[in-house]
């Protein structure tokens, strides 16, 4: 009987820290994002295509896109997935509440990408219509001068 109680009591204290990250107000992010009930609609502030002209090769060049959740349920951006290894992207971690703006964060690295440069992030958020999202960037990397 003494093992049974001990085992119900680290049962216990196990589930209890096993809280979700991504939640607020008692909503559970991950399942959210996938009932239609609570999607909601995203604007993007800033055009969804950018173009950075040139930048010298081994220069990293820091992009972003803003938003604003139109919507009247929080927003959550899920996923945000570069197009390649060359670039790294930032999500927000915490939901955007209707009205709020949020910003997606991308780093590119230029070292060995000389040329013309087209790159995606592919943003998966529960929004109405769809929630896959593209957004991109373009920017010439030039050779470096010794």
């Amino acid at each position: 009987m003494r093992i049974l109680s001990i085992c119900f009591f680290v049962f216990v204290i196990a589930s209890c820290g096993s809280t979700d990250k991504k939640s607020i107000a008692g909503l559970n992010t991950n399942s959210a994002a996938m009932d239609s009930s609570k999607f909601t609609t995203i604007e993007w502030l800033d055009s969804a295509n950018k173009n950075f002209g040139k930048i010298g090769e081994g220069r990293k060049l820091d992009v972003t896109f803003r938003f604003k959740n139109t919507g009247d349920k929080p927003l959550i951006i899920q996923k945000v997935q570069p197009s390649c290894g060359c670039t790294v992207a930032e999500q927000p971690n915490e939901p955007v509440l209707p009205g709020e703006e949020g910003v997606i964060k991308a780093s590119f690295n230029s070292e060995g990408r000389i040329g013309i440069n087209h790159k995606t992030l592919y943003v998966t958020a529960n929004t109405k219509k769809t929630q896959s999202h593209e957004l991109h960037f373009e920017v010439e990397v030039e050779k470096k001068k010794w």
